[in-house]
């Protein structure tokens, strides 16, 4: 048998969402596969993003729930929380995972490990930490990072960013968080729920701009009402500077400039690609909003594939993950598959949860779509009277014929009731069909059913 000219079939570099799944799903598939990753290793959905902020919004949410449990009949005037003993469980958490360095997993599956800095040479072959190694494909999935927004004297005070909250020893008396997307609004609510005093700016004229309207309108007012979030939409933050032990920012609003004196920043403002690793040597085409892929995963070199936040750093780590696994398949395929993104429900973990699957109604707008649409507040069904649970609804988007294009859903259990709506889309499963599918009684998903019920 002749020997490869190749040290891999496949060497995947960032062990993240994207880049994990695919290993996995190299190693099962039989392809000698190398992952490398310049961090630690497990990305940052393990160790610093996704799972130790939903420990600790887990950990919150359940505090909060159990202060205001008198209406039930509960005492709880003593409850108290021990902060270190929070971060103990994140770290049990991310240990549980695999995280915090866990190169043994990947051994076990036959998945060569390298750490450092990956520089492609040439479209074959890359260099890792004095060494190079070279592979038929390659599957780029190196995330992104911290994107600094421009706000003067930002360097000057000492801020956080989401990846930073994980890691703080003790909850700040009053919070300013800059960015009212997905980590803006999670991480406010997280440190309000612990004490601190919280404002939210965003330029947007809602939270969650990227989510349905009546999403952000409603997010904004729970935080409000129920949180004591003091939201400032429409506003931009223009500079910081340090005080007497406190930090003050400027932020403009309806023409009128205001400075308030807070404890810590927390700047959650976005993130961009990394990119920096010699994809000009590679033939990998690339913008500043990521690298340019096709249907298929495939970049501009066919052999060499991306996913995750390195080509959109807006999409969700579930996006990543499906986009890994995909791209393991479609490198082995001739007959390649794309990517059914609609299909595909992101969630953001606040109190109650945000869950959103395909098409916005606003997307439809912009694509000139013609769509009817239905919204259910959750104080239809009985579940929320023995929940005593109001603050939501289930929003679904339709054609004229009743094809699901897209749903919101805001509730308790979003993030596992919009999984029923996102078979819906990837199966073409009519709003009738749903309809007509019984659902428990005294659960939340019955008013998935009245909102199908609703659509023609």
């Amino acid at each position: 048998m002749a020997q490869s000219k190749f040290n891999f079939d496949l060497v995947i570099i960032g062990s993240g969402a994207g880049g994990s799944t695919a290993a996995v799903a190299a190693a099962k598939a039989g392809l000698k596969t190398a992952l490398v990753e310049s961090g630690t290793f497990g990305g940052t959905a393990l160790n610093s993003k996704d799972i130790p902020l939903n420990a600790l919004l887990q950990t919150a949410h359940l505090y909060d729930q159990a202060r205001r449990g008198s209406r039930f009949g509960l005492s709880s005037t003593t409850l108290r929380y021990n902060y270190p003993a929070i971060n103990h469980f994140k770290d049990i958490a991310i240990k549980r995972g695999g995280g915090g360095g866990n190169q043994r997993f990947y051994s076990g599956l036959g998945i060569h490990t390298y750490s450092g800095l990956a520089h492609f040479l040439s479209p074959s072959e890359v260099s890792v930490g004095g060494g190079s190694l070279s592979a038929k494909h390659f599957l780029i999935a190196t995330g992104a990072r911290f994107k600094k927004p421009d706000i003067k004297n930002l360097d000057a005070i000492k801020y956080l960013t989401p990846t930073d909250v994980p890691n703080i020893i003790r909850p700040p008396r009053s919070t300013f968080v800059v960015g009212g997307g997905r980590s803006g609004v999670e991480l406010a609510q997280y440190l309000a729920e612990l004490g601190s005093k919280v404002l939210v700016a965003d330029k947007a004229a809602r939270l969650l701009p990227n989510e349905d309207e009546e999403v952000g309108v409603l997010i904004g007012k729970v935080l409000n009402d129920k949180y004591g979030i003091k939201v400032l939409t429409k506003s931009k933050v223009v500079s910081v500077t340090n005080g007497a032990g406190v930090k003050k920012v400027t932020f403009l609003r309806g023409g009128e400039e205001k400075t308030v004196s807070v404890d810590e920043v927390l700047v959650a403002t976005g993130l961009e690609p990394n990119t920096d690793l010699g994809l000009e040597n590679a033939g990998v085409a690339f913008t500043n909003g990521g690298i340019t892929v096709n249907e298929y995963l495939q970049t501009s070199n066919k052999r060499i594939y991306a996913v995750g936040d390195v080509v959109n750093a807006h999409h969700s780590t579930s996006r990543a993950m499906g986009e890994g696994q995909l791209a393991v398949e479609n490198l082995a395929r001739r007959n390649k598959l794309p990517l059914l993104a609609a299909g595909i429900p992101s969630i953001t973990n606040t109190y109650p949860e945000i869950a959103s699957v395909g098409l916005t109604e606003d997307d439809c707008l912009k694509r000139d779509t013609k769509v009817q649409k239905s919204l259910v507040p959750l104080s239809a069904v009985a579940r929320s009277n023995v929940s005593d649970f109001h603050d939501g609804f289930v929003k679904i988007v339709a054609n004229d014929h009743g094809k699901i294009l897209g749903s919101s859903i805001v509730a308790p259990q979003a993030g596992t009731m919009i999984h029923e709506i996102a078979l819906a889309i990837r199966h073409d499963i009519l709003a009738s069909d749903l309809a007509e599918m019984p659902h428990a009684f005294l659960s939340w998903s019955e008013a998935i059913q009245i909102a199908a019920n609703k659509l023609k």
